[in-house]
């Protein structure tokens, strides 16, 4: 319960902080996304967390919306920790192809985003499992770590 009244907390202030927002730049159109092979790490915008992921906007009750459990990576291109972990993460998604999703978000870009998981630092990842909550990893780690949080946490396997 009080995961979900941080969530639901942290949402609020999110679409707050970005509603009263006066003079905010129009972001330019971004170029459609192309379909991501399975294997790969997928370029994530706000439209596309809300269309494949959680729509906030429309409920606060956390409900998965993926078909497959999934790896959040918010990063920014000047973070070297964040530089450290990105092979890691492509490792990562080729070696899981087709058992779960990485996606990856540049706090830069996708501030409500960044907002939206308390991305006070980075590199931030956010495990989301099929069921239930998706759970926060902040800082670098070695592959073992990850592929451990894959299997314990996102398939379940002990």
């Amino acid at each position: 319960m009080k995961k979900v009244l941080t969530f639901a907390i942290l949402i609020f202030a999110s679409v707050l902080t970005f509603a009263c927002k006066d003079g905010a730049k129009a972001q330019p159109n971004e170029p459609e996304q192309k379909e991501a092979k399975s294997g790969e790490v997928i370029v994530m915008n706000k439209d596309m967390f809300i269309k494949d992921v959680f729509d906030y906007e429309k409920s606060q009750d956390w409900k998965y919306k993926g078909d497959k459990p999934a790896i959040i990576d918010l990063y920014a291109d000047w973070c070297g920790p964040c530089r450290m972990t990105a092979p890691i993460m492509k490792d990562l998604a080729k070696e899981y192809a087709g058992k779960i999703v990485i996606y990856k978000v540049n706090v830069d870009k996708e501030r409500e985003l960044a907002t939206l998981f308390n991305a006070s630092s980075i590199p931030l990842f956010v495990f989301i499992p099929m069921e239930g909550e998706p759970q926060l990893f902040r800082g670098a780690a070695d592959k073992a770590t990850y592929q451990k949080a894959i299997e314990d946490f996102l398939l379940k396997k002990k």
